[in-house]
């Protein structure tokens, strides 16, 4: 983690209004997520779950309301405390698996070991020389959530983490979110399923 990033206690919406293209995609919406929590945000395709996981990133201007950290800066909690991976997986198709760790790892405040570490975790370490647009779905998306065991940060943001992965990786996956809230961490995820813990619903309506 990288030095400076602290503790994110909370994340707390508070009658958050978000508008995309001229169209309001959901008004007042409200929650607190307090540490070892985790949240599914449920809701139909364009209601705003991917827009207010933005939002939380601050990746997507709020028009009306407020997130807050728990009393950690906006801007540091953003730019320290949080992994947000989404639907994409953002990961450069012409380079090896083992360059888009690396990258992402050192980014976001890892290095070589906890890289290693990730990659580990995630089953992909034997993947590694193989170039991104060689893997299958599921071993990217494997690949993309290797960094947040490569590089700790108490917040998760994530859109839709299960859809590629086959059952085995889904209940192991689930393993690994177990053990983030067990540390105090927090996950705030759009999901379709039921995610593999225990977690509170947000729906949004749209």
């Amino acid at each position: 983690m990288r030095e400076g990033a602290g503790v994110i206690e909370a994340l707390e919406l508070r009658a958050v209004t978000v508008r995309r293209g001229g169209r309001e995609l959901f008004r007042d919406l409200s929650l607190r997520l307090g540490a070892g929590q985790a949240c599914a945000l449920t809701g139909a395709n364009g209601s705003g779950k991917t827009s207010l996981l933005r939002a939380v990133a601050g990746l997507v201007r709020v028009e009306a309301g407020e997130i807050a950290f728990g009393g950690t800066e906006p801007s540091e909690a953003r730019g320290a405390g949080t992994h947000f991976v989404g639907h994409a997986d953002a990961l450069k198709p012409a380079r090896t698996a083992g360059e888009e760790l690396a990258f992402w790892s050192r980014w976001c405040g890892g290095d070589a070991a906890s890289a290693e570490m990730g990659a580990k975790t995630l089953g992909v370490h034997g993947l590694l020389d193989l170039e991104v647009r060689r893997l299958s779905a599921g071993q990217r998306r494997r690949l993309a959530l290797a960094r947040l065991v490569a590089a700790p940060r108490p917040l998760w943001l994530l859109d839709e983490p299960l859809s590629p992965l086959d059952a085995e990786w889904r209940a192991r996956f689930g393993e690994i979110m177990a053990r983030h809230l067990a540390g105090g961490g927090l996950i705030l995820a759009a999901v379709h399923d039921p995610l593999p813990v225990t977690a509170i619903s947000l729906e949004i309506a749209g």
